[in-house]
């Protein structure tokens, strides 16, 4: 299985981005899908969960500002994120959790400055 991220890039801050990342391979019972994002010096931490029921996890500090959704079909993940703060600078990854493995991409990297 591999995941690949796309959709990051330099953005103003209260600006948006739309992060996808798609996987290949040999895909059978996704359990869920997710985002994480980690700054230099510091622990990776979860953004963003989606089941594959549907069911949606955010981290506090979101407040809302992004959302998470997939396509099944696509066996792809997306992240929208609104109102971009240069704290939400990062590299975001993705993680698919199918069977009992976890999955992750190669990581896309989102710059939020003026």
């Amino acid at each position: 299985v591999q995941l690949q991220a796309s959709g990051g890039g330099l953005v103003q801050p209260g600006g948006s981005l739309r992060l996808s990342c798609a996987a290949s391979g040999s895909i059978f019972n996704i359990n869920s899908m997710g985002w994480f994002r980690q700054t230099p010096g510091k622990e990776r931490e979860s953004v963003a969960q989606i089941t594959s029921g549907g069911y949606t996890d955010y981290a506090d500090f979101l407040k809302g500002r992004f959302t998470i959704s997939r396509d099944s079909a696509k066996n792809t993940v997306y992240l929208q994120m609104n109102s971009l703060k240069s704290e939400d600078t990062a590299v975001y990854y993705c993680s698919f959790h199918i069977g009992t493995s976890y999955y992750w991409g190669q990581g896309t990297e989102v710059t939020v400055s003026s």
